[in-house]
């Protein structure tokens, strides 16, 4: 095992790859979707066209994760936070490929952002990480909670009889919990109020952005 701040040249070149693979739509999931065995609805263009964007906002959620918890998981001292991280960044690329299929199945595209939201949370994330393991898994259980309630805000924006997309965000919404939880029993710290309130700005900012673009 190298000591902690000596370049591993072999992770390196797996986060560059993971990198181009997120932002290029060719994330490979390790699950089936949950949305796969059931059947398609036919919607409304309007309802259609809402759905899609939404899973848009969702995508792009999961371009974020997988560069924050990417960053977090280099610069993470610890190796319980590390494979933490990791495991969490493999779970986010599943939920990375079932929303980009569900995007297509809608008939809309991904982010034309995308590049630009992975290198802002890879920064984030690298930052986080260098704060020490207790605040970067005290970041990690919050970004789960945060994106918790934007997922139980969109199943209530959904519409109520696509049940491919409610069912996919659902499953989502679980493995995040998950995550969630993980960090806390291995001892997440609480992050400050002013910390927690720029993270919510910064989630409303790009949820806006990326319903659009």
């Amino acid at each position: 095992m190298l000591p902690y701040g000596v370049v591993n040249v072999d992770q390196l070149i797996a986060q560059v790859d993971r990198a181009l693979r997120t932002v290029s739509n060719v994330a490979e999931a390790s699950r089936p979707s949950p949305a796969d065995a059931l059947p398609e609805v036919e919607l409304g263009e309007e309802d259609r066209r809402h759905a899609a964007a939404l899973m848009r906002v969702n995508h792009v959620g999961e371009v974020c994760a997988q560069a924050l918890y990417q960053g977090q998981a280099l610069t993470a001292k610890d190796a319980h936070a590390r494979h933490a991280l990791e495991r969490a960044a493999r779970e986010e690329e599943d939920h990375l490929a079932w929303s980009a299929q569900r995007v297509g199945e809608l008939g809309g595209r991904t982010s034309l952002l995308n590049p630009v939201w992975y290198l802002g949370a890879f920064a984030i994330g690298t930052v986080a990480g260098a704060l020490g393991d207790r605040w970067n898994l005290g970041f990690l259980a919050e970004t789960e909670r945060q994106v918790e309630e934007h997922l139980s805000g969109h199943l209530e924006r959904l519409p109520s009889d696509d049940v491919r997309t409610r069912t996919l965000v659902e499953a989502m919404r679980a493995d995040e919990a998950r995550h969630r939880d993980t960090a806390l029993r291995l001892g997440a710290a609480e992050l400050p109020r002013p910390i927690k309130v720029l993270m919510r700005v910064a989630s409303q900012f790009m949820t806006r952005v990326a319903y659009r673009v």
